[in-house]
């Protein structure tokens, strides 16, 4: 048994984060990559899942509906470079703006802390599931955090508001949220209660990002979608909800934030990169939103 099958890292949310991994690792080794990470390819490396996940770009010789397993990875993969960047950006952005606290969201396996230039005495919270961040440190192992990164090991279906505000989360500071890929894990009253936590803890001047899907049934339906799923061994339709729920920009417009939303393809158009027809009509509708306090 891989020993860290006990942890929950090779099958069902924990292979997703291993997936998103392996994605941002293709990207990383693309000749236009948007995003270095080196420790992406190490985390996959580190799980051995059952069925091995590409971490290196191969070439794309078939149209979607021919394409083999791996050639239809690499086009998926490649909206991971964009939405990685995008965030990255993010809370490069927050840091000149003089926000020194920063929360992840289902943080997953991205090593943000040791990736990114944090500004000085920026507090990172990353939380997520306590198998997530265990993997997560044991692989990283004695890199130094560029920040002072905090763990909170809690489910986020669980009291995670009181488990951040345990680890030394300070509700008078201003604070930079990510919730990337998260959203569509949560049913839709799930997903108001996380926003109104969030909401709750912003002093003025706090940011939040989030990734915004739209059209997750059809993208859940697409065949090539789910021959890579089946390949990898997750059923995410047991895992994603597509029920109707409050759009996050209405809910936080309505709460006081000011929103803005950029759409992946037309941030990626802007770094130069086109989305091969299959990530187009996966992630075509997808779209990044920011608001302010």
């Amino acid at each position: 048994m891989n020993r860290y099958e006990q942890w929950d890292i090779v099958s069902s949310v924990g292979l997703t984060a291993l997936v998103v991994a392996a994605g941002r690792s293709v990207d990383t080794h693309r000749s236009d990559a948007l995003i270095s990470d080196p420790y992406a390819e190490r985390f996959v490396d580190a799980a051995a899942p059952p069925t091995p996940l590409p971490t290196r770009p191969v070439p794309l010789e078939s149209d979607p509906e021919d394409a083999s397993e791996d050639e239809l990875w690499q086009m998926m993969s490649g909206y991971m470079g964009v939405r990685t960047r995008f965030f990255d950006e993010f809370f490069t952005a927050a840091g000149d703006a003089g926000v020194r606290q920063a929360v992840i969201l289902a943080a997953g396996l991205d090593a943000r802390a040791q990736r990114l230039d944090w500004a000085a005495g920026t507090t990172l919270f990353e939380i997520d599931q306590p198998a997530v961040l265990a993997f997560k440190d044991e692989v990283i192992g004695d890199d130094r955090a560029r920040c002072d990164r905090r763990a909170v090991a809690v489910d986020l279906r669980d009291d995670w508001p009181g488990a951040l505000d345990a680890a030394g989360f300070d509700r008078a500071a201003p604070t930079a949220w990510l919730a990337e890929g998260l959203l569509p894990y949560l049913p839709a009253e799930a997903q108001d209660a996380l926003l109104a936590a969030v909401d709750e803890r912003s002093a003025p001047g706090s940011r939040l990002a989030i990734e915004d899907f739209a059209g997750l049934g059809d993208q859940l339906a697409d065949p090539a979608f789910r021959r890579v799923a089946a390949n990898i061994g997750v059923d995410m339709t047991e895992l994603i909800h597509t029920d109707d729920r409050t759009d996050p920009s209405d809910w936080l417009t309505a709460h006081g934030w000011r929103t803005e939303r950029a759409r992946a393809t037309a941030v990626a158009e802007g770094w130069g990169r086109e989305f091969d027809p299959l990530t187009q009509r996966l992630n075509g509708k997808a779209s990044f939103l920011t608001a302010e306090r």
